[in-house]
C-alpha cells in the first residue's frame, strides 16, 4: 500500500519538500505466568536468575515444550487486530550471539508465523483516522539481560527474561509522521490491554518498539530504512523519529548516502547514534527448530477463542457514540482503555450519560493528571461520583456546591449525601428565603434594576450577588425564576 502524506506532514529541507516513511516492528510480552517454552515464573522485579529454567539457561539436552496459553493469546492478538490466523505456522531458529542469549539462537518464527495480515484504525489529532496495516504478527523468546553498571570491569547477565515469550508486531511502511507513530502505538497497547494479552507496561519493558525510518521526495521509492532499536516509551518514540527523518534529509542534501544500519536513541540527548550495521534475513541463517514440531490448531479451536474476546475499544467507542450519544472525541478519550470506560459506563448507568462524561473527562481526569494518578488509584470511585451527580440531578446541591463536594471526596471517605447533610451544603430552594435577599439587593441598587430592564443581560449581575449571599447555596434556577418576576422581565 503506497500511502501518500498530507502536505502538512511534510518536512521542508533545503532543496524542498521530504517524506518521512514509518514502519514499526513492536515487542509486546504476552501476559502469561511462565515462558514460551519452559515452566520458569514470568514475575518481573524478582532476584537477578531467580526465574531460570535449566531450558532457559540452555543446559544440554533441555527441550523446548511449548506454552499452549501463550500460543492462545497470539491467536486472540491476532483476531483483535482484525488479522488472518495461519492454522499451521513453524518455529524457526534465528542465529546470533549475544552474552544474555544462552543458546546461541533465538527460537522465533521466519517465514511461517502464527498470525498474518491485519489493519489498527488509528484516531489522528485532527479528528481523521489513518489505517495501519499489519504485516504479520509472530512469536518469539525474549533475550536475558546484560548489566553493565554494576562493576568497573565486568557485566553481568541476568536470565530472568530468557525465554519469556514475545509476540512481535510488524506494522506495513504506513506511517507518515511522528504523531501518527505516537497514536498507533498508543492504540495498539489500548487494544492489547483490553485483549488482556499484553499488560503494555512501557516503563518495566514489557511494551517496546523497533523503529524503521526513511525519508523520500513525495511520490519516489522508498529510501533506506534505519532501525532504531529498543524504543520504550511512546514520547521517545515521537522524538527519534523526528531526529532521525532530520539527520537522513540533512546527509542526502549535502550529497551524501544513507547506510542501512541499526541505531538507539538517546533520551538525554535526544538524538540516534549507530549502533551496528543491519543484519539481512540471511545473516541470522534460519531454519525450522528441530525441536519442535509445526504448531497446528484447528478452525474450531479459533473460533472459541473469537467468541470469548471483550468488546474492543473501536466497537466500544461505536456504541458510546450511539447509546449515549456522546461525540466522538468524548468517546474515544473514554474508551482509551478498559479500565475507564468501565468506570465511565458505572457512572453514566440510569443517569444523562453527558454530563456523566463532562464529569469524568474534565473533573476526573484533570485530578488524576495534576497527581499523577491512572484512573484505579483515583479516591473517588464511580459509585461515589454517581451519587455525586444524583445530589445535582434531585436538586440537593447546586454545580457550584457539586465542585466543591468532589474536592472533600477526593480527600474523605463516606456517602457523598450524608456529607452533604452533616456539612449543611444543601442548596436552597425555598422561595421565601431567595424572595428576601432578593428584595434586599433590589433596593439598595436602583441604577442596576434600570439597566436590567433596558437589558435583559445585566441580570446576570443580580444572580451572581444572590449566589454570592447565599453562600452559594441558593438554587440558581429558582434565583433566575424569582428575579425574572422581580424585574418584570
Amino acid at each position: 500500500m503506497n500511502v501518500q502524506s498530507k502536505p502538512e506532514k511534510l518536512i521542508r529541507g533545503a532543496t524542498g519538500d521530504w517524506e518521512v516513511v514509518i514502519g514499526l516492528e513492536v515487542h509486546a510480552q504476552v501476559s502469561s505466568k511462565s515462558k514460551l517454552f519452559s515452566g520458569a515464573s514470568t514475575e518481573f522485579g524478582a532476584e537477578p536468575n531467580s526465574h531460570v529454567s535449566l531450558v532457559d539457561a540452555a543446559m544440554p539436552g533441555m527441550l523446548p515444550v511449548i506454552n499452549a496459553e501463550c500460543v492462545a493469546q497470539a491467536i486472540r492478538t491476532g483476531l483483535g487486530l482484525k488479522a488472518k490466523i495461519n492454522l499451521k505456522s513453524v518455529f524457526d531458529r534465528k542465529n546470533y550471539f549475544y552474552p544474555d542469549l544462552p543458546q546461541g539462537y533465538q527460537i522465533s518464527q521466519y517465514k511461517s508465523p502464527v498470525v498474518g495480515e491485519g489493519e489498527v484504525v488509528v484516531d489522528l489529532e485532527d479528528g481523521g483516522t489513518a489505517t495501519v496495516g499489519i504485516e504479520r504478527v509472530h512469536l518469539e523468546q525474549d533475550a536475558g539481560k546484560s548489566v553493565h553498571d554494576r562493576h568497573p570491569t565486568m557485566s553481568y547477565v541476568d536470565l530472568n527474561r530468557s525465554g519469556v515469550a514475545l509476540m512481535e508486531i510488524v506494522s506495513k511502511p504506513d506511517l507518515r509522521s511522528a504523531e501518527e507513530a505516537k497514536a498507533y502505538v498508543a492504540k495498539l497497547r489500548s487494544i492489547l490491554r483490553y485483549l488482556g494479552t499484553c499488560d503494555g507496561n512501557m516503563e518495566q519493558g514489557s511494551l517496546r518498539a523497533d523503529v524503521n525510518v526513511s525519508v523520500r521526495k513525495p511520490g519516489e521509492p522508498f529510501g533506506t530504512r534505519c532501525e532504531i532499536k529498543n524504543v520504550n516509551s511512546i514520547r521517545f518514540i515521537g522524538q527519534a523519529i523526528d531526529y532521525e527523518a532530520r539527520r537522513q534529509i540533512e546527509i542526502i542534501e549535502d550529497g551524501g548516502k544513507i547506510e542501512q544500519e541499526t541505531r538507539l536513541f538517546d533520551p538525554n540527548k535526544g538524538v540516534t547514534r549507530s549502533m551496528r550495521s543491519k543484519e539481512e534475513a540471511h545473516d541470522y541463517r534460519y531454519f525450522p527448530d528441530p525441536d519442535l514440531l509445526p504448531l497446528e490448531v484447528t478452525a474450531d479451536y479459533v473460533a472459541a477463542l473469537a467468541r470469548e474476546l471483550p468488546e474492543l475499544p473501536d466497537d466500544k467507542k461505536t456504541r458510546f457514540v450511539r447509546d449515549f450519544a456522546l461525540s466522538a472525541y468524548d468517546a474515544g478519550v473514554l474508551v482509551a482503555e478498559r479500565e475507564t470506560a468501565e468506570y465511565f459506563e458505572t457512572v453514566a448507568r440510569g443517569r444523562d450519560a453527558k454530563v456523566a462524561a463532562n464529569w469524568v473527562i474534565n473533573d476526573l481526569f484533570g485530578r488524576l493528571n495534576k497527581e499523577g494518578k491512572d484512573i484505579g488509584a483515583s479516591p473517588v470511585s464511580a459509585e461515589r461520583l454517581g451519587a455525586l451527580l444524583d445530589l445535582i440531578a434531585d436538586g440537593t446541591i447546586s454545580g457550584k456546591i457539586a465542585k466543591d463536594l468532589f474536592e472533600i471526596l477526593w480527600t474523605e471517605e463516606g456517602d457523598p449525601r450524608a456529607i452533604v447533610e452533616a456539612r449543611g451544603m444543601k442548596q436552597v430552594t425555598d422561595l421565601g428565603a431567595i424572595e428576601k435577599v432578593i428584595d434586599e439587593i433590589i433596593a439598595k441598587n436602583p441604577d442596576k434594576v434600570a439597566d436590567a430592564k433596558t437589558n435583559p443581560k445585566a441580570i446576570g449581575w443580580f444572580v451572581g450577588q444572590v449566589m454570592k449571599s447565599s453562600g452559594g447555596k441558593a438554587s440558581p434556577q429558582a434565583v433566575n425564576d424569582v428575579l425574572k418576576k422581580k424585574l418584570g422581565l
